[in-house]
């Protein structure tokens, strides 16, 4: 017989998330709350009930209003920033922007996403450029093993740093900002991946000085999904155009840059995602007396949480310091079997074996490579203490 469920966080009744699952996985897809989706539903109920007008009439002016809102948000000028469907979309389109010529070399770290690093061999092997990995260990120690890394593979062929803000896999808060300073000084730009840093970190994106940051806005700000965005530093605006040319290519700039003109519209698309960011930002804020930053400190104290509560279940050291741990966090676990594994798309049975006997939802992460694996817990403000618990029994009890 299952054992009860342990009760969600007190604010989970403003997500549709199944009851009868324990949701321990917002960083993959994010989760939004009912007030969004009831938003994105108006909004699209506003596009066809007259599609000229809503598209010719007032669709640029209602996307300026969202970036105004999103830009404040990241403490990004608005000027710099331009929507997209996802944080892979903003790599690949500043990606295929290079210009690059034979040998030289696009530097990243083995933590990197696996669809980015895919986006990364692709452009090198057209241009015959060279893809330069640092390797970071984890379990880590901290910051200077991250920095120390990626400088001793810096070289005058270095054309640009890749690099997570928050890895996917190992949900390890990296030093940015760092490393930005220190690229700058070798003349060596910086392409932040920022997919879970917007709502789970406070953002200055002007300050953090990087030629181009992505992030979505479907994962930690709850908005709904395919809503993203790209920053591009003034400087590089003439060289990142967008993946589909369409008609910004030859528009007036009277009274609108290239680049937002570009970018703006690629095509007819459902934009409503994009257009609901505002409405995710206002209704998230509303959840707690401190707004967003009460949200960030709620949720990293509850992963931090999380993550001791597993590590004791599983008599193992915490893989990294707590101050490189944001709304994610893994933990490596024992070996599982090599042929489990079929690629990016497959599930490991131990994952599939907590959702059917004990109704958790939870990855396990084959990484670097299968058979080595980690488990990544998420916090959201629909999580609970009660729920990591529950998790640390199902491990102990059900063999790894």
């Amino acid at each position: 017989m299952m054992n009860p469920l342990p009760r969600p966080g007190s604010l989970a009744e403003h997500w549709i998330l199944d009851p009868e699952v324990v949701f321990l996985n917002h960083g993959s897809y994010g989760a939004t709350p009912k007030a969004v989706l009831d938003t994105q539903t108006e909004i699209r109920r506003k596009i066809e009930a007259e599609p000229l007008r809503f598209f010719d009439r007032h669709y640029l002016h209602e996307l300026d209003l969202a970036r105004r809102d999103l830009a404040h948000f990241l403490g990004a000028d608005e000027n710099n920033l331009v929507f997209a469907c996802n944080a892979t979309t903003g790599v690949n389109t500043v990606l295929n922007a290079l210009r690059l010529d034979q040998g030289d070399e696009l530097l990243v770290t083995d933590h990197e996403y696996n669809a980015c690093r895919n986006a990364v061999e692709k452009v090198a092997a057209a241009a015959g450029a060279v893809v330069v990995v640092a390797p970071i260990p984890f379990p880590l120690t901290g910051d200077d093993e991250v920095v120390e890394s990626i400088l001793e593979r810096v070289t005058k062929k270095t054309r640009l740093l890749l690099v997570d803000h928050v890895t996917s896999q190992t949900g390890v808060v990296l030093p940015v900002r760092r490393l930005v300073v220190e690229m700058a000084a070798r003349e060596v730009d910086v392409l932040v991946d920022g997919a879970h840093a917007p709502g789970m970190l406070e953002l200055d994106l002007e300050t953090l000085g990087a030629a181009f940051y992505v992030g979505n806005c479907h994962k930690w700000m709850c908005a709904p999904k395919g809503a993203a965005f790209l920053y591009v530093r003034e400087d590089h605006h003439d060289l990142v155009r967008p993946l589909v040319i369409s008609h910004g290519a030859n528009a007036s700039t009277a009274r609108r840059s290239r680049f937002r003109l570009e970018h703006d519209w690629t095509g007819t698309r459902d934009p409503s995602g994009w257009l609901a960011v505002r409405a995710a930002i206002r209704v998230m804020e509303g959840m707690l007396p401190g707004g967003w930053d009460e949200i960030r400190r709620h949720n990293r104290r509850l992963a931090l949480e999380g993550r001791k509560i597993v590590c004791d279940a599983l008599a193992i050291e915490e893989p990294c310091p707590e101050a490189m741990i944001g709304s994610l966090a893994s933990m490596p676990l024992p070996d599982g079997k090599a042929s489990t594994s079929e690629g990016p798309f497959s599930i490991d049975p131990l994952q599939n074996r907590l959702l059917d006997e004990w109704r958790i939802e939870v990855p396990v992460i084959g990484w670097p490579s299968h058979p080595r694996r980690l488990l990544r817990i998420s916090s959201q403000l629909y999580n609970s203490r009660d729920q990591y618990l529950y998790l640390a029994q199902a491990l102990t009890d059900a063999p790894l």
